[in-house]
């Protein structure tokens, strides 16, 4: 297997009958249902502004909607099953049948909310959790045969950051999607997105050293999706705080592509997509 580039990672991927092609760089509209989020929490909390903010980020460029209704951000407030779905149903199902063509994926790491999102038109599950905190998600995500992004973090949302460690946090993050990979392809699940989990159970010196030695990924031979934006690894480096981490973002998605970096998960789709455009056009004038 090659380290150090991507040659052997699948190009495309079926979601649901609609094909993300990754022969370049997708990027991921982030669709926050929630109050609490880290950086626009209430921004996107009734349908209508829901339906607006994916009307904007599908203008600016984005391949995938990436709908959440649980806060995972630090110390974040744990809510029930039944509060997530009601927070999510009636978005999902309104969001797929006025954009039907979109591909829709559901950041949950509940199988019974995975179930029912895929049954209202959800195209890809992403799992903070990579099965971790719901023992069912795996045999739930082959059953469905549902492309799975699946995260490293360390804990949960309300502990992650308790005090993060590692000898090697590239060697762990990679041993840790071994195992997982291998489990759900004995399941028979193939469609499997890796997510390092920048800021989930990781101090910004681990981060940036897991940024480092991003390429150690490709060892997979899986697609990468990175989480980045307006995240404290780049505000806490700057002294400044997400509503102005902007600029920091495109500078460390433009070190996330340069390592080969299939998905960008974002905030903020217009910055995104031209980074992506520049990057490509560069790298066709060689």
């Amino acid at each position: 297997m090659n380290k150090n580039k991507n040659l052997n990672t699948p190009k495309t991927i079926d979601c649901n009958s609609k094909l993300l092609d990754l022969s370049t760089p997708s990027i991921m509209g982030i669709l926050n249902l929630t109050d609490d989020s880290f950086y626009d929490g209430g921004k996107h909390n009734s349908v209508k502004k829901a339906l607006l903010q994916t009307e904007k980020m599908l203008d600016d460029g984005a391949n995938i909607i990436d709908i959440g209704a649980y806060s995972s951000r630090p110390n974040s407030i744990h809510i029930s099953i039944d509060e997530e779905w009601q927070r999510l149903e009636k978005t999902l199902q309104i969001i797929n049948k006025e954009f039907p063509y979109v591909i829709l994926s559901v950041d949950t790491f509940r199988s019974e909310i995975a179930w029912r999102s895929v049954d209202n038109g959800a195209d890809i599950i992403n799992d903070i959790s990579a099965g971790n905190l719901d023992q069912e998600m795996f045999d739930v995500v082959a059953d469905l045969n549902i492309p799975y992004i699946m995260m490293h973090m360390q804990g949960t949302p309300q502990t992650m950051q308790n005090n993060p460690y590692y000898n090697c946090i590239e060697k762990e993050v990679v041993n840790y999607f071994l195992r997982k990979v291998k489990t759900l392809q004995q399941k028979g699940l193939n469609k499997i997105i890796l997510d390092p989990g920048f800021g989930f159970g990781k101090t910004v010196e681990h981060n940036y050293q897991l940024l480092n030695k991003l390429e150690e990924l490709h060892a997979l031979e899986l697609p990468l999706l990175v989480g980045v934006s307006r995240k404290s690894m780049v505000y806490k480096v700057l002294g400044t705080d997400a509503t102005n981490s902007l600029n920091g973002t495109t500078t460390i998605h433009t070190l996330c592509l340069s390592k080969g970096v299939s998905i960008l998960r974002v905030h903020d789709v217009k910055e995104a997509v031209e980074c992506v455009k520049l990057i490509n056009f560069a790298k066709n004038q060689l």
